[in-house]
């Protein structure tokens, strides 16, 4: 569970409605159905509008990377790599086939079937890289799903107020109406900027980092499998990996 996730939608929540009580607001002036389907409504239809079918699917199935992130413990990874590497100079590249059916994920089981295979180290590292970059753009552009709707709200809140205006402009003769006008058109707007830089821009740039994070994970394993193809010393190859855990710990 990301606490930080959390806490910063609660933290900026209580801001904004502990911003609006201290100011001699109310809560209730910040509910406004209207403007919130116009605002979210719009937002949504022109995103489907942009995206294809799986890819918005894929972006939904993403946001549960908001709150329960992947866990990739780098350091065991290396010690995995370092594990395959002492038993192929043991009981050569073949004695790899029997951690096989033990490897859960799928990325990695890819590269030891090359590896038992025998195929040369360039062609493991284009075969695994290609399936690394296409995986690696394929998340991005499900991330920037949210990133449009991140541009998109506010223009649709600013699209609310002028509708909201113009329902003021049409009931100059009956007061009672003016308040919910006004209401709606103010409302829309914050309701377009807030959720823009409050949800969906933050959600896009969090799952980037997720991305990116899986992504030197992988490259990690690529080195890995590469280095065990070219026969090096597995004290040479932990050391060589090594430099990936400082630079995830930046």
């Amino acid at each position: 569970m990301d606490i930080l996730s959390i806490t910063g939608i609660v933290v900026s929540l209580c801001a904004i409605l502990l911003g609006t009580v201290m100011d001699g607001g109310e809560v209730s002036s910040l509910i406004n159905f209207p403007a919130l389907i116009i605002v979210l409504g719009g937002t949504l239809g022109a995103t489907l509008l942009q995206f294809p079918a799986e890819i918005f699917i894929k972006s939904i199935k993403m946001l549960a990377w908001i709150f329960m992130p992947n866990k990739l413990d780098l350091k065991a990874q290396i010690t995995k790599i370092m594990k395959w590497s002492i038993l192929a100079r043991k009981e050569g590249l073949l004695g790899l086939e029997n951690e096989m059916p033990r490897e859960k994920d799928a990325f990695s089981k890819k590269g030891l079937q090359l590896l038992v295979d025998g195929n040369e180290p360039e062609v493991i590292r284009d075969t695994m890289e290609l399936e690394l970059n296409s995986r690696e753009s394929s998340d991005l552009l499900a991330a920037r799903l949210f990133e449009a709707m991140g541009g998109y709200a506010p223009t649709i809140g600013i699209l609310g107020a002028v509708m909201g205006l113009i329902h003021v402009m049409q009931n100059l003769t009956n007061p009672e109406l003016l308040g919910q006008g006004i209401a709606t058109a103010f409302v829309a707007t914050i309701y377009g900027v807030g959720s823009a830089n409050l949800i969906f821009l933050p959600v896009a740039n969090k799952l980037k980092t997720h991305i990116f994070i899986a992504s030197q994970a992988r490259e990690l394993m690529v080195e890995g499998i590469i280095c065990i193809a070219e026969g090096e010393n597995p004290r040479n190859i932990e050391l060589k990996l090594s430099g990936y855990m400082h630079e995830n710990n930046k």
